[in-house]
């Protein structure tokens, strides 16, 4: 099942026949909102507003454990996300989406990572930390709509709440970033622990701050503008994609668990269990 997972200004999802609403408690805490579960033409989907209805939480307040997990509670395999990103080059413009396939992580040590530790031990391989098959699925959809999505981006999570200084956005285009966010880690890499095939559509809303010019520079406002004429094309591309077949979640993704946790199973307690067949399904 395909869980849709809103950034900034995607709250709720029109056209979605709900038909049952599951609880924000998880073993891990409150997750950002209720999981929304229902139709939208052939396909069963799955709904969470990732900075809560009315967009309550700032990046680094989000659950991020407890939304992937209550995703994967409710029936989710894959999971495909939206979010507002800066470019940091400049053939990725304003008002492009884009694709990353690529994830470095520079946020703090405030956001919890894995769902392992405290006596359960796993190491997830996260050499290609998103599904190819769900990323082609979503570039084809935008073909069938005369859109375009360029994939194969690097994304670069920075912390967040500010926005950056120019130094940091010259620095994180030398470290190879292409665009530039505040959402996708951990979620990303939770998302393979729970063994859920994960893609995410950039929704370019400036050049972050890197440009001498500095009418081209990021703002709150300016972010909010042009996020909500983007998210009109997204939702098309998301339309296409649902009215076709859906692609199957990679079999490396589904069992990314089978060689990656080094407990062994007898000394996993029983409220360990309770989570762990979760991530297992």
């Amino acid at each position: 099942m395909l869980a849709i997972v809103g950034g900034t200004g995607l709250y709720d999802l029109p056209g979605l026949n709900i038909r049952a609403r599951h609880g924000a408690d998880t073993p891990f805490g409150q997750a950002s909102g209720e999981v929304l579960v229902g139709e939208i033409g052939q396909h069963e989907v799955l709904f969470l507003a990732r900075h809560g209805s009315g967009h309550r939480l700032l990046p680094h307040e989000i659950n991020y454990r407890a939304n992937v997990f209550a995703l994967k509670a409710a029936g989710a395999t894959m999971m495909l996300g939206f979010s507002a990103v800066g470019s940091l080059r400049m053939e990725l413009k304003p008002g492009d989406m884009v694709m990353p396939e690529q994830y470095i992580d520079w946020t703090k040590a405030d956001r919890l990572r894995t769902f392992f530790g405290d006596g359960v031990a796993a190491h997830v391989s996260t050499a290609k930390p998103v599904s190819a098959n769900l990323v082609q699925a979503v570039v084809a959809a935008a073909d069938r709509t005369n859109e375009r999505v360029t994939r194969g981006a690097t994304y670069v999570c920075v912390p967040g709440p500010r926005l950056g200084t120019q130094a940091e956005s010259h620095w994180l285009r030398q470290m190879g970033g292409d665009i530039v966010g505040m959402t996708n880690v951990p979620e990303v890499f939770l998302a393979r622990e729970a063994q859920i095939a994960y893609a995410t559509v950039g929704l370019v809303t400036d050049y972050d701050c890197w440009l001498e010019d500095e009418s081209q520079h990021v703002s709150a406002m300016g972010i909010f503008e042009l996020y909500g004429q983007t998210l009109i094309k997204a939702r098309a591309v998301l339309d296409s994609l649902l009215a076709s077949e859906l692609p199957e979640p990679e079999t490396e993704i589904r069992q990314a668990l089978s060689h990656a946790v080094l407990t062994p199973p007898q000394v996993i307690t029983a409220k360990q269990r309770h989570w762990f067949d979760v991530l297992k399904k």
